[in-house]
């Protein structure tokens, strides 16, 4: 018995395990391993990421994507300190105060930014105060790819991390959806991490084809002393570690963490150039990863939504749209195909009142 419904692009959670992820768990569970992250897998996994990034880094596995940017931040930081990010940065707008709680206060400061980017000029306007009665920047986050899909070349991480090191912060980067910006660059992970500048970085596996679990890596190791403890009394510290190690040595060892973001940004092209002639429908950012935002007239976004499609408005305004490792091309032209229709046919609202699916298909 199947429940599965027709596939939407509201969000890249909405994917299940990818093959390659799903054999590595399935295997995995074939007998007894040693708990708490002393089994082969889990080890196997850790020096698979020090193969990818050609880096002797420290390699931890959380659960969330939360849990790990808000413990690596922390352990960056005093309570006293603060770190800054974009006005957009997920840290700051969907983690509930995560951040700040576990690092038992370090405060947010927010740099306003259209784009989701930091800049240096952004970081340095941050940083212009040292008196006590300020909170003492200590580190640096940014999103790769940002909250609105764009991408940040080696030359902006270089220039943020030279901005870092001259004011002597720490760079953290969330990589919840860190394989898409390496496909969307076309480059090797380390040449947008630790050879860029970056000190700690969250690797999202969510987003990238496994159920659940991120790896937190630190480049610096020094700065990952008595960071399991941090796992430990934040819940993280899994017992059965093999099932969150596992499924990335499917996904590192056979190549499908970058051919899973290659074809979420592919998928994202083909919406995009499937719009390009709308007057009425256009992307209010660059779509650079896997990420298409929509304006659109409300009564089209009205329609689209009538007709069963699910998509958020909380970023600009307009119609996100997601795609991940499982997108299915003929879904995604079904989807181009409806907002065509809706943007081409007469939707003004019947009476004053918004369009139903059967207003939508039965005119002409």
């Amino acid at each position: 018995m199947t429940t599965a419904e027709p596939q939407q692009f509201a969000s890249d959670n909405y994917a299940g395990i990818c093959p390659e992820a799903l054999a590595a768990m399935t295997a995995a569970n074939d007998g007894s391993a040693v708990a708490y992250g002393d089994d082969a897998w889990t080890g196997r996994a850790a020096d698979a990421f020090r193969t990818l990034f050609a880096s002797d880094c420290e390699v931890f596995f959380v659960f969330n994507g939360t849990a790990a940017n808000s413990l690596a931040l922390a352990s960056l930081c005093q309570s006293y300190h603060s770190v800054i990010c974009s006005s957009s940065a997920h840290v700051e707008t969907d983690e509930c105060g995560a951040p700040e709680f576990f690092s038992n206060g370090s405060k947010l400061l927010v740099a306003q930014s259209d784009s989701g980017k930091l800049t240096p000029e952004a970081i340095r306007a941050l940083t212009n105060r040292s008196d006590i009665h300020y909170p003492k920047p200590r580190a640096v986050t940014i999103t790769q790819p940002t909250e609105t899909g764009q991408v940040y070349t080696i030359a902006e991480i270089e220039a943020i991390a030279a901005t870092c090191r001259e004011l002597g912060l720490k760079l953290h980067m969330d990589g919840a959806r860190f394989a898409h910006a390496c496909a969307a660059l076309d480059c090797d992970p380390a040449d947008i991490t630790w050879k860029a500048g970056v000190d700690v970085l969250c690797f999202g596996g969510t987003k990238n084809g496994m159920a659940v679990g991120e790896a937190i890596i630190y480049f610096d190791r020094h700065l990952a002393q008595d960071f399991g403890y941090r796992c430990k009394q934040a819940g993280q510290l899994a017992s059965k570690m093999r099932f969150l190690s596992a499924p990335w040595v499917g996904l590192l060892e056979s190549g499908a963490w970058l051919r899973n973001a290659q074809h979420g940004n592919a998928c994202a092209q083909r919406l995009l150039g499937q719009l390009g002639d709308l007057p009425q429908v256009r992307p209010i950012f660059p779509v650079e990863a896997n990420a298409v935002f929509l304006e659109a007239p409300t009564e089209v976004l009205e329609a689209l939504s009538a007709l069963g499609w699910r998509f958020y408005t909380f970023i600009g305004g307009g119609a996100r749209f997601m795609f991940a490792w499982d997108a299915q091309p003929a879904r995604v032209d079904q989807l181009a195909a409806d907002i065509r229709a809706i943007a081409l046919t007469d939707h003004v609202p019947i009476d004053g009142q918004p369009l139903t699916a059967k207003d939508f298909l039965f005119q002409d």
